[in-house]
């Protein structure tokens, strides 16, 4: 085989899944997600893959693991392990606000992970046919970037739902994602059969997913907007006093020094200016501006960090109920940091 014919098979191997990722990421109408970021989460996938091969190498060899059942069960499990760990600590860190970046994430990680994986097998495979090429691009490395999609986004949504990314959140996602990786390699169907149902599945859930999230998108910009205004005009015009946060920062004088109650309503006030700033800088996105950036968000950002350390853990703990902590809003204040 000649160095162009091993070039093209091995782009075949390839190209369909970062075609894929593309995509994604221009169907991503308020522009969330940063180049930058997709780089980075293709590398954490390729060092995935890079980690997968030899695991399930030293596994194969150093065990009496049938090698039918240890790619239809084990090699599953592993690999969906090791990539989604990347989506696990992004959620730890609150870097997914959305569900089109959750999508966009886990099929960044899951290219990587091809990128590592494909190359790696045109050398260890004997059959290098076209045909096998074709597949294994359009199918199974199609495949490693959905299923890993697939995860992030039950993943995010479980973690919205029940306040906040835990570890049990993300069982679900990886036991759903294990199985459909299980599935396509238990060969049920031919590999053609397979990968023409891929691409015609994925992309029909991926729209349908990006265009409920929008909605959802849209309903949190409209309702947090007007609550961060009006708790702002409350502020400026000093009636506080006269609403219902005002009514709880009243008892909140009674348990805590009144130096750190007024730290509490500054707190308050930069959060909602920070909030609005962001989902201000979300719908210029969607209406295809691009808003210069402002000068005094770092020194917002710098103040939030000192008045959050000068409240405590108690503090906050005591100003939920006013500061909404969702992950959502904490992605916010991390999305005008970056």
């Amino acid at each position: 085989m000649t160095p162009m014919e091993a070039g093209v098979r091995i782009l075949l191997g390839l190209l369909p899944v970062f075609s894929f990722l593309v995509a994604l990421i221009l169907l991503d109408g308020y522009k969330l997600v940063r180049p930058r970021w997709v780089v980075h989460l293709i590398a954490a996938g390729a060092l995935a893959g890079a980690a997968s091969l030899s695991l399930n190498g030293f596994i194969l060899d150093h065990s009496a693991v049938d090698p039918g059942s240890f790619v239809r069960y084990i090699a599953p499990a592993i690999e969906e392990l090791l990539k989604g760990a990347v989506i696990v600590f992004l959620l730890a860190r609150r870097r997914i606000g959305f569900l089109v970046d959750a999508a966009i994430f886990g099929f960044a990680v899951g290219a990587g992970f091809a990128l590592v994986e494909n190359p790696s097998y045109f050398f260890i495979l004997e059959d290098r046919s076209l045909a096998l090429w074709v597949v294994r691009g359009f199918g199974t490395a199609v495949m490693h970037g959905g299923v890993t999609a697939i995860f992030a986004m039950v993943s995010k949504m479980l973690a919205d739902r029940h306040g906040g990314a835990r570890v049990w959140i993300c069982v679900p996602g990886i036991v759903v994602a294990w199985a459909l990786h299980s599935l396509f390699n238990h060969f049920f169907f031919s590999p053609y059969a397979s990968t023409v149902l891929i691409l015609a599945v994925l992309p029909v859930f991926f729209i349908t997913a990006f265009h409920l999230s929008e909605l959802r998108m849209r309903d949190w910009l409209g309702v947090g907007f007007d609550t961060d205004a009006e708790l702002l005009e409350l502020i400026a015009e000093g009636r506080v006093a006269e609403s219902r946060i005002g009514a709880y920062l009243e008892e909140l004088r009674e348990r805590f020094p009144p130096t750190m109650v007024a730290d509490m309503l500054c707190l308050v006030r930069l959060r909602a200016e920070l909030s609005i700033r962001a989902k201000g800088v979300l719908l210029a996105r969607e209406a295809g501006f691009t808003l210069p950036p402002d000068p005094q968000t770092d020194d917002r950002l710098t103040e939030v960090d000192y008045l959050e350390k000068t409240v405590g853990p108690t503090g906050l703990l005591a100003l939920h109920p006013v500061i909404n902590m969702s992950d959502r809003d904490l992605w916010q204040i991390n999305a005008l940091a970056r």
